[in-house]
């Protein structure tokens, strides 16, 4: 691929409006095991399982920690306590010639807690659904070795977004927007990446994925963000591959009568080691721990202290 191209698309890229990690939406930039998001170079069928457990215990006002009891309670906005995520991932990675295609169905379990407006008693909620799904495709026939490849698709409104507290002064009530399993929307996702071998016993990647809402639902409109992620990886032994990545997310505020835009938006800079370990023929298992380098937020929000991923990738031969 000729390098005025390559500086057109990722300039492209970083230019889109980049508008949330909405008060606790932050998620998780890690990019998983390469193959599985479809950076490899063999044709065929992939499949993918993951789960992700995010504790969102620390809150956090633009680049510092906060301590909760610089807030005494009652106070007059809202002040939360926690939320834990849990994510389990369903992908399905498809190569075939110049092209390839990779659907990511997601499941969120999300307990949330947080002090009311002029309350001094915690709201709860707890949710467990289907979350937005994600379909890409990709075209990696801009270089011979296919290891540069063009992302396109679209984050589909398959996730519920009308979860209520289910106690406290707020039961019955609508939990936040940001909080939902699903922003009821229809995103735009537009992306770009290379991999390949440094040398004999390391391989590199790079990647950076923009993502846009075409719609607003019920007066919510989650803010534009820009994942942008590099890795290394050990291969001198295939059995056994220790990797380490730095995943980095910007977003902006959401948007909306029924968004909390001063509360949403933000950077955030992990360092992410992890491993791939083989356990047969076709099946790899990895792990990462996902460590926040640098965490700036608008408002006051939670972030994560740490991030654990685990999954499994099976190759259909």
């Amino acid at each position: 691929m000729n390098r005025p191209v390559l500086r057109v698309l990722v300039a492209a890229l970083w230019l889109l409006p980049v508008t949330s990690f909405a008060c606790s939406s932050c998620g998780c930039t890690l990019s998983s095991d390469w193959d599985s998001q479809g950076f490899a170079t063999r044709s065929g069928f992939r499949f993918d399982i993951r789960y992700d457990f995010l504790d969102q215990s620390q809150l956090r006002s633009g680049s510092h920690a906060v301590d909760r009891g610089a807030y005494p309670l009652p106070q007059d906005f809202e002040l939360e306590k926690g939320t834990i995520n849990r994510y389990t991932t369903l992908g399905f990675d498809f190569s075939h010639g110049n092209w390839g295609e990779n659907l990511q169905l997601p499941y969120v379990d999300r307990s949330h807690e947080t002090f009311p407006e002029d309350e001094t008693a915690l709201s709860a909620s707890h949710s467990g659904s289907i979350g937005d799904a994600r379909l890409l495709f990709r075209y990696q026939g801009l270089t011979p070795e296919k290891n540069v490849g063009l992302q396109f698709g679209l984050k589909l409104p398959t996730g519920r977004h009308d979860v209520v507290f289910v106690s406290g002064t707020e039961a019955g009530e609508a939990l936040d927007r940001g909080l939902q399993p699903g922003s009821g929307t229809t995103d735009l996702l537009l992306g770009i990446y290379k991999f390949g071998p440094l040398n004999q016993n390391w391989d590199y990647f790079a990647q950076a994925l923009a993502q846009r809402a075409l719609d607003s639902r019920d007066g919510f409109r989650p803010g534009d963000s820009l994942n942008a992620n590099v890795g290394l990886r050990y291969v001198a032994n295939d059995a056994v591959v220790p990797e380490l990545q730095i995943n980095s997310r910007v977003v902006r505020r959401d948007s909306g009568i029924d968004s909390d835009a001063d509360n949403s938006g933000g950077t955030l800079i992990d360092l992410s080691p992890g491993v791939s370990v083989k356990a047969g023929d076709e099946m790899h298992l990895y792990g990462f721990v996902q460590i926040p380098l640098w965490q700036r937020v608008n408002g006051l929000q939670l972030a994560p202290r740490y991030t654990v991923s685990i999954g499994a990738r099976y190759d259909f031969r």
